[in-house]
């Protein structure tokens, strides 16, 4: 394989791992409801609806990149999304370590840099919309 199809591959196989294992947590929060997180915003002074935009993050999204559609888009917001999540729910996590030795805001950091890789990067050729376009 030449190395630009190994570089197109491997866009595509960043854009369904990040995809896909946030859209599981997107999935879980339709079927759980975001009752949680609302209590969370309330107990910070912000508004309750502020909550349902956790959909945007974790289902159009991942939607969005795994599809291929508008990814630089959908990485972008995963972003902030994650930026959000780790200032709300983890603020006190930043420097602690797991019970396994690994970072405690592993998996955030993972969706989170990863999101931000796909943002630079782009689509790429295997993707629905092709490398074509500003947000692609």
């Amino acid at each position: 394989m030449s190395s630009a199809t190994l570089d197109e591959l491997g866009k595509l196989v960043l854009r369904l791992t990040i995809g896909i294992l946030l859209l599981l947590h997107g999935i879980a929060k339709l079927t759980h409801g975001v009752g949680p997180i609302e209590s969370m915003m309330v107990a910070r002074g912000l508004p309750a609806f502020f909550a349902w935009a956790v959909y945007v993050g974790e289902i159009l999204a991942p939607l969005l990149l795994i599809f291929g559609v508008y990814t630089r888009l959908g990485g972008l917001l995963i972003v902030i999304s994650m930026v959000v999540a780790i200032l709300l729910a983890h603020s006190g996590h930043w420097s602690q370590l797991s019970g396994s030795g690994g970072w405690r805001l592993e998996l955030q950091g993972l969706f989170l840099f990863g999101a931000l890789a796909v943002t630079l990067l782009g689509a790429g050729n295997y993707s629905v919309a092709g490398k074509g376009g500003r947000w692609n």
